[in-house]
């Protein structure tokens, strides 16, 4: 009777340890944050850190070009007839300048061959339109190359955790443990889930900037139509 009872009882405490050492294990993996996840990535996390820091530069500095890019005044084609109409060529160039955006600096480079033909005004203000959207496209090659390059980056983290894991197991011999595997795993598996991420927000940052870029070319077709009908010769 003393057996069983010294049995129960070392049964339950053994029991009642193996439930705290769950429980604290569990909360041990509950308080791992994203930084200690992402420091298990290696080298490479570092290189995505980098990424993704220069995509969200190239975003914010485009929207901010392309906030200036468009002219907010709807009045600003009634003006440059006005100016042209009562031959005030010298104000309508200087209300271009002042304005100072692409579609003024067009619009004051027809002003500039308004004693040519219709087809020489459109064709300079058109090679002009060319030279801005020039100027509003900088920026987006590097942002379609982080889109495509971050998840093969992830990848090629992925590829070295697993060569990583697969070279301690064939050191460690006879004595594989989970444990000498786990920094290889765990660099394979969060290399590709950072460089998927990254990818993934650089995609559709580039994609905004290049529907931006489309609105205002065709503000800028509009803007270059108007000019050569109304003012042109």
């Amino acid at each position: 009777m003393f057996l069983q009872t010294t049995l129960a009882q070392a049964l339950g405490d053994t029991i009642s340890q193996s439930q705290v050492a769950v429980q604290l294990a569990g909360d041990t993996a509950g308080k791992m944050n994203l930084f200690e996840m992402a420091m298990k990535g290696g080298w490479i996390m570092i290189v995505l850190l980098l990424l993704s820091i220069l995509c969200f530069y190239i975003f914010f500095n485009r929207l901010a070009v392309y906030r200036k890019a468009s002219i907010k005044d709807p009045s600003f084609m009634d003006r440059i007839k006005d100016y042209m109409k009562n031959g005030e060529t010298r104000s309508a160039v200087i209300f271009c300048q002042a304005t100072a955006s692409p579609l003024s600096r067009i619009v004051e480079k027809g002003i500039g061959l308004i004693d040519h033909d219709a087809k020489d005004i459109q064709t300079g203000m058109e090679n002009a339109a060319n030279i801005e959207i020039a100027k509003l496209e900088k920026g987006l090659s590097g942002m379609s190359t982080i889109a495509s390059a971050a998840p093969m980056i992830g990848f090629l983290g992925t590829v070295i955790g697993m060569v990583r894991a697969f070279w301690e197991m064939s050191n460690a011999g006879n004595n594989i443990d989970v444990s000498l595997l786990s920094g290889g795993i765990y660099e394979a598996m969060i290399t590709t889930v950072g460089g998927l991420i990254v990818g993934i927000i650089a995609l559709f940052a580039y994609n905004y900037l290049v529907s931006r870029v489309d609105a205002i070319t065709n503000e800028m077709e509009s803007f270059i139509q108007d000019f050569t009908v109304n003012l042109g010769k």
